[in-house]
């Protein structure tokens, strides 16, 4: 008899509101329309008709945007707030919800993850991956990049009804085996803020800002021998999914990603027949039925399709996440093995370690002046080195210390360069503590923690003659511990339901190397004439695509399993403690880092591909989720994009989401004065069912709990298995 162990985590809750703000304007918005397609009159024959009919009812003059047939059931258009609420007052119309913008969460991985290792018996890499079509929503893809070659691959999956649409710089020849979709989306934008300026970013999938191509790549890219960074991170960069193909949607342009150009994309890629979603955005929080992400990923998880969305990079705070519905698979970031050292030597002889990429022109072994910024600057904010606020007669010829914050670091770096100093040193404040980002800054700079600025801050300002230098050290691996969670990693609990836990899982987003664009610099300044074919940056828009990746192996060995079934098995191998048994740490505390922090734990990919057990969900479990949340029929058809009526006699309860993961909530419990009472217990009961996708065998509870006011138990205390899909019973 096979023995295994089924862990449990209990965690305590406490539920803070969250306001909202709106604003009024007499001016026109765009607005995404939700209609219930089954009321549609019998005087239209299509739908479209209708939608233009009730549009027409309250604006002559008004335009549809899209039209969308997936994903939503509606289209978008321009409207007043008082034509908006006239047409939300129609017949079959569920809801009338305003534009919102949304922003990008902005090598050595797969050794990492262990995906050197040879899994060619769990996932046959030259078959089942190439089936796979990986979607990725971003500022598009640069085709030229190497991680886009298609050596080695078969003809395109006979399944893919995508295309390459012509646009500026791209046409169908772009495209190839490895790159096998390419489509832009613009007019939620362009109807906003006018045109696009076609001579600073293309009109077509082809990506000027690189954040497309190293997501894309990352999730699936080819594998290139000798990529590196200016010399930094120097291997075989690969994606996760090698052997997958990618699909590009563009939907982010410079003034940001549109909600009416990404509906349209999953729209489009739901349509075209992609098996993976990935999405690098975030536009904060909303109830699910007025969150387009959530109601366009609902269609997908429907049609067998994952998606998986980055946590947002508003870490430590809580509270902070995006993209938080449970058919979605939130993805948050920790820390690689790997750093690049640049080392800060002071006057005095101390020396601090920070990271950097800077890969230009050395300083002199001699030391040099060194200055606060904030002495060196005609501003209150001087400290900071924003654009026009140093004095060069203060800088020329110096290192500078700056504080970090408000302005991106490798402006800063610009800032003292125009001024005339030869150097940066980047402190970080409380906001980041000792997490160290690196930049391939365009003079010789480095960064260092919250504590080591203190320390050098404190040496500026008692010494009479302060000087420094910096010496860069290169790539360093096997960096411990490791991983750690990214401070900037958006942290729960989930403030719509705080029963679920969110981030779902953490993956790898710290410095990560991947493909990029070959019309931006690495810092995306637009000083930057450096060109590069690989980049190395940060954010849960890193993290995402790694998970998306490992879902395409997934899907690739397991072609029969759920998106719910796919999750399940990145989270309940996820791991939260070191193989020497400590718990994963948070840089942003330097303790011990929290379930709210990394979810179910990193991912495990190796251990993911053969779960033995997993939660499976399917499209109504969800939709009874959203009738113990109390939502309407209608909010439940914006979702569902059909009827669903909540059975009146029936007792629903977020509790039986059969999720891989929960979070207990309690209200705090308050002492009444003199009774000497210290409140009432509560007890709160989870129900969960477990599908057998491996061998037959036995799995024991295993608990763990941190608090010592908390019981916990479970029933059954162990569970056998004897045949594979087979549902969870008592031995």
């Amino acid at each position: 008899m096979m023995f295994k162990s089924l862990s449990l985590i209990l965690l305590l809750v406490l539920y803070l509101g969250v306001s909202h703000v709106s604003c009024s304007a007499s001016e026109k918005k765009t607005y995404i329309v939700h209609m219930a397609k089954s009321e549609m009159p019998e005087s239209f024959e299509e739908h479209t008709h209708w939608y233009d009919s009730s549009l027409k009812s309250v604006s002559d003059s008004a335009e549809m945007l899209y039209t969308y047939t997936n994903v939503v059931h509606g289209f978008s258009t321009r409207l007043t707030p008082e034509q908006a609420e006239s047409l939300e007052g129609l017949p079959g119309i569920l809801s009338v919800l305003p534009e919102v913008v949304y922003q990008l969460h902005t090598t050595r991985t797969p050794e990492f993850l262990g995906l050197d290792r040879n899994i060619g018996g769990l996932v046959p890499e030259s078959d089942s991956v190439s089936d796979v079509i990986v979607g990725v929503l971003d500022t598009g893809g640069w085709p030229e990049s190497k991680s886009y070659d298609d050596m080695g691959l078969g003809p395109v999956p006979s399944e893919w009804k995508g295309e390459c649409e012509l646009g500026k710089s791209f046409t169908a020849v772009n495209c190839n085996k490895k790159l096998i979709g390419a489509r832009f989306f613009s007019s939620g934008y362009e109807a906003t803020l006018g045109p696009i300026d076609e001579s600073k970013e293309s009109k077509s999938a082809r990506d000027d800002d690189g954040h497309g191509t190293h997501t894309s790549s990352t999730a699936a890219g080819s594998l290139v021998d000798g990529a590196s960074l200016f010399g930094y991170a120097e291997g075989s960069a690969r994606g996760m999914a090698t052997s997958a193909r990618i699909a590009v949607y563009k939907v982010c342009w410079l003034g940001g990603c549109f909600s009416s150009d990404l509906v349209a994309a999953m729209d489009k890629a739901v349509a075209d027949g992609v098996n993976v979603l990935s999405m690098s955005l975030g536009g904060g929080m909303s109830e699910y039925y007025r969150d387009s992400v959530a109601i366009g990923a609902f269609t997908a998880m429907e049609k067998g399709i994952l998606v998986s969305c980055s946590a947002g990079n508003a870490g430590p705070s809580s509270y902070s996440l995006s993209n938080v519905a449970p058919w979605i698979t939130t993805v948050g970031a920790g820390t690689l093995d790997r750093d690049f050292p640049a080392y800060v030597s002071l006057g005095n002889g101390k020396n601090f370690s920070g990271v950097s990429l800077y890969s230009g022109k050395p300083l002199t072994n001699s030391m040099l002046p060194f200055i606060y910024a904030a002495n060196a600057s005609n501003s209150t904010n001087g400290n900071l080195c924003m654009t026009g606020t140093l004095l060069p007669e203060k800088v020329a010829g110096k290192i500078v210390l700056c504080d970090r914050g408000l302005s991106a670091r490798v402006q800063k770096g610009q800032v003292v360069k125009d001024a005339g100093g030869y150097g940066m040193v980047l402190a970080n404040t409380a906001a980041n503590g000792e997490e160290l980002v690196a930049d391939a800054h365009l003079l010789p700079a480095s960064t260092v923690g919250q504590k080591s600025g203190v320390a050098i801050k404190e040496y500026l300002l008692t010494d009479s003659n302060p000087t420094a230098t910096i010496t860069f050290a290169g790539t360093k691996v096997g960096i411990s511990p490791s991983p750690v969670v990214a401070a900037f990693s958006s942290r729960g609990p989930n403030s719509i339901t705080p029963e679920v836990l969110k981030p779902d899982l953490i993956a790898p987003g710290v410095n990560i190397l991947a493909g990029w664009s070959g019309s931006v610099g690495p810092t995306g300044l637009p000083g930057d004439t450096r060109r590069v074919g690989f980049n190395i940056i940060s954010g849960t828009s890193m993290s995402c695509p790694h998970v998306s990746g490992l879902a395409a192996l997934i899907k690739a060995a397991h072609r029969e399993w759920s998106p719910a079934a796919i999750k399940s098995a990145l989270m309940t191998t996820a791991y939260s403690s070191y193989k020497s048994g400590s718990k994963l740490q948070d840089i942003a505390t330097g303790g011990l880092a929290t379930p709210f922090d990394y979810g179910a734990g990193h991912v495990d990919p190796v251990s993911a591909l053969d779960p033995g057990l997993v939660y499976d969900i399917t499209a109504d479990d969800y939709l009874e989720f959203l009738c113990a949340l109390n939502y309407t029929a209608a909010q439940i058809t914006s979702v569902a994009k059909r009827k669903y009526t909540c059975d009146a006699s029936k007792q629903y309860s977020v509790t039986y989401l059969n999720y891989p993961s929960f979070a207990a909530a309690f209200e705090t419990a308050t002492t009444t004065s003199g009774s000497g009472s210290s409140g009432s217990s509560k007890v709160v009961k989870y129900t969960r069912t477990l599908t057998n996708v491996g061998a037959a065998g036995t799995y024991k509870v295993s608990l763990s709990s941190e608090s010592q006011s908390v019981k916990i138990s479970v029933e059954p205390d162990s569970l056998s298995f004897t045949q594979q899909n087979e549902k969870n019973c008592t031995p």
